[in-house]
């Protein structure tokens, strides 16, 4: 015993990793794969749309989801975070015990929208307004963390991509707030190896969290996205050795749109751009091979709809249903095959 929590040493190709023993869901034999289930207004997650979904989600070989309540803000410096109305808690509980049908692990995942922004500019402007943020957040967050512990979702996400926030001192409270409700692991998402090596709270959760969009060249050099993908993800490796953490890849994605390799994160609401299936499949391949590596825990994919219909070829978004990206994700992971547990 060290403290009041105990180490668990797992030895993984060589590498030592550290971990809370709340961490032992995690399997250091196989990486935990899946996607980011988004709930659409025609198949809410308590429908049988929404079920049939998962079970499509689920033939891909993947054995995770993540579950995203959305929290909201009117704009970047505005203190008043609430709960948003894409979610309802119940649907939230609704959805964890669905997925749980389905097979499926599960991380509840909040996120926080900001109109005609995204949570990496969220910033206040003095004392008084951190301290009404941080407030306002964490009240929103035990709510989740309540529902995610009563339904026994498998990881809990504390924040993601809230860059300008993880200096703050009031995220050691957040954290052991969190911990007295959340009984399983937890883990916050950074942005990119930037922010991964910003975070000085790693030592306090149970892994390192990060979502990946790094440029990536040009749509037909496979070797530069590769470079790219290698450099950003080694950068992020060497914080969670540092920590003796393992990595979940919270997020990977790309439209399957003409010059999105340049751009990966840019929405379809940012550019207009013919589809490109290929684009996507490939790009997602490379990413799951590159980090095919003992110090990744899981990988999420952005995204899944709940409406079993949604995506198809001739989208240009993020989603990778009815694509070439699910055959070629589906063949990769079923390939693989699945080890029990």
């Amino acid at each position: 015993m060290i403290g009041k929590r105990t180490l668990l040493v797992s030895l993984i190709g060589g590498t030592i990793f550290l971990g809370s023993s709340r961490a032992r869901s995690l399997s250091p034999k196989r990486i935990w794969r899946g996607f980011n289930f988004i709930q659409t207004p025609t198949a809410p997650l308590e429908s049988d749309a929404a079920t049939r979904s998962l079970a499509a989600l689920r033939k891909t070989g993947a054995d995770v989801t993540a579950l995203i309540p959305f929290f909201w803000q009117a704009k970047p410096d505005s203190a008043d975070v609430v709960g948003g109305s894409d979610m309802s808690h119940g649907q939230l509980r609704a959805g964890i015990r669905a997925a749980h049908r389905a097979g499926l692990k599960v991380m509840v995942k909040p996120h926080i929208w900001v109109p005609t922004a995204w949570a990496g500019v969220i910033g206040m402007t003095d004392e008084a307004a951190w301290t009404a943020w941080f407030g306002n957040f964490q009240r929103e967050l035990e709510a989740v963390a309540h529902i995610a512990e009563q339904e026994q979702a498998e990881w809990l996400c504390i924040g993601t991509e809230f860059l300008k926030t993880v200096h703050r001192p009031e995220w050691l409270r957040v954290i052991t707030s969190v911990r007295r409700i959340f009984q399983r692991s937890i883990l916050y998402m950074a942005h990119g190896a930037e922010e991964v090596e910003a975070v000085p709270f790693w030592a306090k959760l149970d892994l390192v969290g990060v979502t990946l969009y790094p440029p990536l060249g040009a749509d037909d050099d496979p070797q530069s996205w590769r470079r790219a993908m290698s450099a950003e993800y080694a950068r992020v490796e060497a914080v969670a050795h540092k920590h003796g953490k393992q990595v979940w890849v919270g997020e990977i994605g790309i439209r399957s749109a003409e010059g999105a390799a340049s751009k990966p994160w840019e929405s379809a609401e940012e550019r207009v751009a013919e589809p490109a299936p290929a684009l996507q499949a490939d790009v997602l391949s490379a990413w799951l091979d590159v980090l095919d590596r003992p110090s990744v825990a899981g990988i999420l994919i952005w995204r899944w709809l709940s409406d079993p219909d949604g995506g198809g070829a001739a989208d240009t978004d993020f989603t990778v249903q009815n694509k070439a990206a699910e055959a070629a994700i589906t063949k990769l992971w079923l390939r693989n095959g699945t080890k029990a547990r």
